[in-house]
């Protein structure tokens, strides 16, 4: 049995000799080379190789360079192939670290000071309490409870909602599509960090923004698929959101002329948030290549039909 990685060189550059030291029984092939590719029962990719069947037909797992694997087209994946998404710290913390930036600025009013500064003028505002800011957390996985975890130390109002029900202390959990009206009008600042699948697609969009308070702020650090892009402009112009923070678009860059990119209430950032580490992310990949020897389960093995 051989492994094959499909990515950038620096990876192949640091897995090759990991993978040499903890798993020397194991070939290690970099893309286009695969060997024998009725060996290859490994492949590591953000977008894998077509006619995977054709290609490797023994293949037994597919794991993602990247936390989702909304890039994949799972319904081209083999039956009999497992899919694993990348896990490990660095992901959680570049999170963390990106979206308190994000809560911050908007509760210390820094949006607002830097578009007062485009303009010259110099005026203040009453700081007000963390506490009085309600943040949500759309999407409770391996991203969003460690965020809410953060926030909550500062001292913010923390809720989240997802598909199932969670029990984090001094977070207050919704669940289902029956509390997420109750959920959205909870939230002055709102976090999608949900997956991307079909029933996710669009949900950013006139009908949530409306269950808001007047006011609020989004930040979608998701995908940008999650967002339905003119319904966040009326939103922002009407006055329904004062503010959003997108580090996701659709499309990847957005296209010159695109009105995101001079609109006065909209902060774009080029999908920085959070990225997996390279040398963690080899780590993650040969022990769970090692607990799948042995019998046990993967981290971050998704299930295929719902996406995650």
């Amino acid at each position: 049995m051989s492994f094959v990685l499909k990515s950038t060189e620096e990876r192949a550059r640091l897995w090759k000799p990991m993978f040499a030291r903890e798993l020397p029984e194991l070939p290690f092939y970099t893309w286009p080379e695969t060997g024998d590719p009725q060996k290859v029962r490994y492949i590591a990719a953000w977008q894998p190789p077509e006619n995977l069947a054709e290609l490797f037909p023994n293949l037994e797992i597919l794991f993602s360079v990247g936390a989702g694997v909304d890039q994949l087209n799972l319904a081209a994946v083999p039956r009999g192939v497992r899919v694993v998404r990348m896990m490990e710290p660095g992901l959680a913390e570049g999170m963390i670290e990106y979206v308190l930036w994000a809560v911050l600025s908007y509760h210390r009013n820094m949006f607002h000071y830097a578009r007062q500064q485009r303009k010259q003028v110099w005026q203040g505002a009453p700081n007000v309490s963390s506490g009085l800011f309600r943040v949500g957390v759309m999407g409770m996985g391996a991203l969003g409870i460690p965020v809410l975890e953060k926030l909550a130390q500062f001292g913010y109002v923390c809720n989240g909602w997802s598909r199932s029900r969670h029990n984090i202390p001094g977070i207050k959990s919704y669940a289902g599509p029956d509390e997420l009206d109750d959920f959205l009008v909870s939230t002055n600042v709102l976090i999608c960090l949900m997956p991307l699948t079909d029933a996710t697609r669009g949900v950013l969009n006139r009908e949530l923004f409306a269950k808001l308070p007047k006011g609020a702020c989004l930040i979608n650090c998701g995908r940008g698929g999650h967002l339905v892009q003119d319904d966040l402009i009326q939103a922002l112009d009407e006055g329904q959101l004062s503010q959003a923070v997108l580090d996701v678009t659709d499309p990847e860059p957005l296209p010159d002329r695109h009105p995101f990119w001079e609109h006065p209430l909209i902060f774009l950032t080029p999908h920085i948030a959070s990225s997996s580490r390279v040398e963690t992310g080899g780590e993650m990949i040969f022990n769970n290549i090692m607990r799948y020897e042995k019998g046990l389960n993967m981290l971050g093995e998704i299930d295929k039909i719902s996406g995650y």
